[in-house]
């Protein structure tokens, strides 16, 4: 099977809107590799930050993301041989990652090792530019969206969860900016790809999420024989 022929499905959406969790459990569903492409830049954030890299310096930092030793194993990142699936989540981090992923030097330092995941027997992609930029041509499109309320209070769970300190009022403010960035930046605007499905979460559970994208992809198989 050539590279082209490997079933993607890509689901993009904002921070905390869920894209993550379901993605990872419609890859597992259906034996397919997982992309987490915003842990790239989470990634090349971290890197950035424990290096003092001056985030204004666009070589430099795309100089970091080309050279970034990186895997992914189930649910955990590793950097290099350091598991770091918790330190890219702080919230300085993500806020960080936000603002280099504007940056058009290192999007492109990261083009070439997203497309490199797609591998039989297929593939979910989960980011903000996957079915825009990243795989324009997947089979199955999603946008995962829910109201910016509902992804603070995620948030908010997620990183008591894990230990983390938080504040509602910050998040809800740190994510109305991340948004807002996101969607105006001039390089690979987070929006819902051309006849991408958009699915809100705000009051929808990770089960349902998950049983209505493997549903759009068994549709989908049936009519076109993906």
């Amino acid at each position: 099977m050539t590279t082209v022929h490997i079933p993607v499905i890509t689901i993009d959406g904002p921070t905390a809107s869920g894209k993550g969790t379901v993605s990872h459990l419609v890859a597992q569903r259906l034996g397919f590799h997982y992309l987490d492409s915003g842990a790239l830049y989470r990634l090349t954030a971290l890197s950035a930050l424990r290096k003092g890299v001056d985030l204004g310096d666009e070589h430099a930092l795309a100089k970091l993301a080309r050279d970034l030793q990186c895997s992914f194993s189930g649910e955990d990142v590793f950097l290099a041989h350091e598991n770091v699936s918790a330190a890219i989540r702080a919230e300085e981090v993500g806020n960080t990652a936000s603002k280099i992923a504007a940056l058009s030097t290192v999007r492109q330092a990261l083009y070439r090792l997203q497309l490199d995941f797609r591998k039989a027997p297929g593939l979910v992609a989960d980011g903000r530019d996957m079915g825009t930029v990243i795989f324009p041509h997947a089979p199955l499109k999603v946008f995962l969206t829910a109201s910016v309320e509902a992804r603070a209070e995620r948030r908010y769970k997620q990183l008591i969860g894990k230990g983390f300190s938080a504040n509602m009022s910050d998040l809800l403010k740190d994510l109305k900016e991340r948004d807002e960035r996101d969607a105006n930046r001039t390089v690979a605007p987070l929006k819902p790809a051309e006849g991408a499905y958009v699915l809100d979460t705000s009051a929808m559970g990770v089960d349902e999420a998950v049983e209505r994208v493997l549903g759009w992809y068994a549709a989908l198989k049936k009519q076109h024989a993906v």
